[in-house]
């Protein structure tokens, strides 16, 4: 968005960021988390709060990152401290190794889906198990920043070899001042002096220990229109569910490893089909943005990216994008679009009336080639194998925890000092459970930093019911599930 408006709201943010002493990142360097990252602002052993629920992205390095609501960032900038109520922990073990083809999109929409009845909601998640040590950074970013979706606070892998390795390339790119070989050399020294610290304790309690089997995993695709639902590719494929468009974009697979994915599809059906044009379907708009500047640069310079556009992606810059309801190339009503994004609620990327399903970025490069969602054995053919196929079952499942001590403070009926004991008022029902924050404020309107309440109060819960505000009364009690 280059108009006047937008170009004096990014100069504002300068200003403020200039005023107080703070970095500034200007628009096109790329999605907050991914720059957090790659400069070395998220650091394992550290803890990182932003005003985006993806926050917990941070996890993927060994870094807790957690969200707060933008409010409260402004009170930890004028007040310079915030506190935090420690959350319940689940120990997510994850066993085995994944099959070729299976990423850790797989691994995170597969979790959302099988553990879709709040077994994690408002916990902290905890990765383990002998299945990460094959996870590379890039995955273990993916997972733990869609623990948002599976309704976590946070998700943490511990820094291992797989982490120092990742930040030892990282450390030759000079690219971010912040991550040197010195600060790398001195995180793996802690590492290897102080393991106890960058490990759980031993006598750790979990409120819930869950386990996935990721030798038994296949890729799956999430929705439509919701993360508590996934389908095997496997079993989705034989419905030839058509899309109209496709997106690679986002904070959650956008990086270099997935546009190489992603091109690597492309690649293949060329070499399988000589001759032949392997280019987005007919009827299909497909968009790829790289998550950050440095990302788009890498993949430019490994000729990922050009391989997209020859494929007939359309790209977009650095940015959330369509993700978040913004820009160019929003689903309209009756669409049906894949994506390689964390959400795929009604109305988030465009019209409440179109179908949004995820998936990993080689399953969207695989369906924008063929018209319909596939594998990209399929798309590398060009055609779909007739031959029968079953997906496995997936094996998993949830053992008992240690009881915990409950909290004396918190005892049934204690209302929180501060808030009434009673709530008294007409009672409005929403018979809807897993009601988002897309369906309770839309997140196209998230940044129009211009709107007033009486306008806030006419786009309130629109995803959810547009006649909401007409009915809604001052002092009504609005209970949900």
């Amino acid at each position: 968005n280059t108009g006047e408006k937008n170009q004096a709201k990014y100069r504002a943010i300068e200003r403020f960021a200039q005023t107080h002493g703070s970095q500034f990142y200007p628009a096109g360097r790329g999605i907050a988390h991914q720059v957090l990252v790659e400069e070395g602002h998220a650091w394992p052993g550290a803890m990182v709060v932003g005003s985006d629920s993806h926050s917990n992205m941070y996890g993927g390095i060994g870094c807790l990152g957690t969200p707060v609501v933008r409010t409260d960032a402004a009170a930890i900038w004028a007040t310079a401290q915030t506190w935090w109520q420690a959350p319940p922990v689940a120990r997510v073990e994850l066993r085995g190794a994944l099959a070729p083809g299976v990423v850790g999109k797989d691994v995170i929409v597969a979790l959302c889906a099988l553990f879709a009845r709040d077994e994690v909601l408002n916990h902290a998640v905890e990765f383990a198990g002998d299945g990460v040590r094959g996870l590379p950074v890039e995955d273990r970013l993916a997972i733990a920043n869609m623990t948002t979706e599976w309704g976590a606070l946070a998700g943490l892998f511990a820094v291992d070899d797989v982490t120092l390795r990742w930040y030892d390339a990282r450390a030759r790119d000079t690219r971010s001042p912040a991550v040197t070989p010195a600060a790398v050399a001195a995180l793996r020294a802690s590492v290897e002096a102080e393991p106890s610290r960058w490990a759980p304790d031993g006598d750790a309690v979990y409120a819930k220990h869950l386990w996935l089997d990721l030798g038994s995993l296949t890729p799956h695709v999430s929705g439509p229109d919701t993360v508590k639902a996934a389908t095997p590719l496997a079993a989705l494929e034989p419905q030839h569910v058509a899309i109209n468009k496709a997106y690679i974009v986002s904070c959650v697979n956008s990086r270099a490893k997935d546009l190489r994915e992603a091109a690597d599809v492309i690649r293949a059906a060329q070499r399988a089909r000589p001759g032949a044009p392997v280019r987005a379907a007919p009827g299909v708009a497909w968009y790829v943005a790289a998550a950050s500047s440095q990302v788009m640069a890498d993949a430019q310079a490994s000729g990922d990216w050009q391989v997209l556009i020859d494929a007939g992606a359309r790209t977009l810059p650095p940015g959330c994008g369509p993700c978040i309801g913004l820009g160019v190339g929003l689903l309209e009503d009756g669409e049906v679009g894949i994506s390689a994004t964390n959400r795929n609620y009604k109305g988030r990327m465009g019209s409440k009336k179109a179908h949004t399903y995820l998936a990993s970025p080689a399953v969207v490069a695989a369906s924008a080639i063929q018209g319909y969602i596939c594998s990209p054995a399929t798309a590398i053919r060009g055609a779909a194998d007739t031959a029968a196929t079953t997906a496995p079952s997936v094996r998993y499942g949830i053992e008992d925890a240690a009881p915990q001590a409950r909290d004396a403070s918190s005892a049934a009926g204690d209302a929180i000092r501060g808030f009434p004991a009673a709530l008294e008022g007409r009672l409005v029902f929403l018979p809807a459970d897993n009601l988002n924050t897309d369906g309770i404020y839309p997140g196209k309107y998230t940044y129009q930093d211009d709107i007033t309440r009486e306008q806030m109060k006419q786009i309130v819960m629109e995803n959810y019911d547009p006649e909401f505000s007409r009915l809604i009364q001052p002092g009504d009690v609005v209970v949900a599930g």
